[in-house]
């Protein structure tokens, strides 16, 4: 070979790694890739599509042989560039890198719930750390410690973390359609309709700017984190502990009381860390406070509409408890017109019709209106646990351990202030305040 083919040649390491990236993982970088490129060509032109390809050839090869003539090629193909096309192939390099990725951990997704189905037990799983406890101390023992669990996640916000969230909520869409192709069987129109689709969500991801034009304020940052709430953490943190469950009640899971109390409590510091930045002051913690508590009465509100539209269960297959019946009757006293208009709807539904003054309740208590809201969510998990019992007397377990189960983990676990705001401010500050008072005092 001449230099340059050995300079264009993948090393061992890179030809081992190639043939080491699975087929599946490699199909579905060779497709988004595909569809970034004919989104380049359409919006562009063909000619940006070769620059990238030129460029992407030439890095290539500078990683392989990483000699001085390797990486000044790279450089002086760059120096060609114009400043609007340099732009316009960083943008396309860093599409590229959110594809690629997002390719990877569908990957991984998609490996862990395969071992799942085929009874695989990995061993950084939940399923192999829990079989290794009773191994070693067990069953009784190892139900104790995790019924001691306590995890508390807290969020933060860095200045390195620029991406948008309209960048964020781009690359979700396009992760689900590519979950889609494995999940469905597509084939026609279908699979048209899935690659149109993902087509115009690379289109679009390749459009929006990856960074913000200003500075994020403080308030922004507390909404991208509302946004993991909103897509993840409401949902996930009840499917870990229905995990638990599973693991630990065996057959009985879904039958009977879960054994492990939820044990996630959140904090977050965006908002409240007022240590060195000086824009986190008292009005903006509670703004952030305020902007949470209404992400998390949102979310259980619509769990709670959902829930009390389809338990449906009629009075003479699965009767209202005396403690249920108690509670409709608050309910008629507090609000008298709702409660007609549900019970005429739902005449002999006592779960629905209470389930949907619950969920009335909530909106009321995000609406700040005195006459209808809940105090505390403490408050509304002793209705929720009313409806359950309830549904346990009547014998119909599976639907008070199910979908109420989730929403009752949902309340014990974000309450109405979802995370915790821990306060942090700069010694400074307390020194000059405590000198301040001393001053005070004398």
């Amino acid at each position: 070979m001449s230099d340059k083919e050995n300079a264009q040649a993948p090393s061992e390491d890179r030809r081992h790694a190639r043939h080491e990236l699975p087929d599946e993982l490699r199909a579905d970088v060779r497709l988004l890739g595909g569809l970034l490129g004919r989104v380049l060509t359409e919006s562009v032109g063909p000619d940006l599509l070769d620059d990238v390809e030129k460029l992407r050839s030439l890095t290539i090869a500078a990683y392989s042989d990483p000699s001085p003539e390797a990486i000044a090629a790279a450089e002086e193909l760059i120096e060609t560039f114009s400043l609007q096309r340099a732009e316009e192939v960083a943008r396309a390099f860093l599409c590229y890198f959110h594809l690629v990725n997002l390719a990877e951990e569908h990957h991984r997704v998609r490996v862990l719930r395969r071992r799942e189905a085929e009874g695989e037990t990995h061993g950084d799983s939940l399923e192999h750390a829990v079989a290794q406890l009773r191994e070693e101390i067990g069953d009784e023992e190892t139900t104790r410690r995790i019924q001691g669990l306590e995890f508390r996640p807290v969020l933060t916000a860095h200045p390195t973390e620029a991406r948008r969230r309209a960048v964020a909520a781009a690359i979700r869409r396009i992760t689900e359609l590519l979950a889609e192709r494995d999940t469905v069987a597509l084939g026609g129109i279908s699979l048209a309709d899935n690659e149109r689709r993902l087509t115009a969500e690379i289109d679009a991801l390749w459009r929006t700017s990856p960074l913000r034009s200003s500075k994020p304020s403080p308030l922004d940052e507390v909404r991208t984190a509302m946004s993991t709430f909103d897509q993840t953490l409401f949902e996930v943190f009840p499917e870990v502990y229905r995990r638990f469950d599973q693991l630990l009640s065996g057959e009985d899971a879904g039958r009977v009381a879960p054994v492990v109390p939820p044990f996630v409590r959140l904090g977050t510091w965006i908002g409240a860390d007022r240590d060195g930045n000086p824009n986190v002051t008292a009005t903006i913690t509670r703004q952030a406070a305020a902007i949470a508590n209404e992400h998390v009465l949102i979310a259980l509100e619509q769990v709670a509409t959902r829930l009390g539209r389809s338990l449906t269960l009629d009075a003479d297959t699965t009767p209202a408890s005396p403690a249920l019946d108690k509670l409709w009757k608050s309910q008629q006293v507090i609000a008298e017109e709702l409660t007609a208009d549900i019970a005429m709807r739902s005449p002999n539904e006592p779960y629905r019709r209470v389930l949907l003054v619950i969920a009335r309740r909530i909106s009321a208590t995000l609406a700040r209106n005195a006459d209808l809201a809940y105090d505390k969510a403490e408050d509304l998990l002793a209705d929720l646990l009313v409806v359950q019992g309830s549904l346990v007397e009547a014998g119909a377990p599976r639907a008070a351990y199910a979908e109420l189960q989730q929403l009752i983990w949902q309340v014990q676990t974000f309450g109405f202030h979802l995370a915790e705001h821990e306060i942090r401010q700069h010694s400074q500050v307390h020194r000059e305040e405590m000198q301040r008072l001393g001053d005070t005092v004398h």
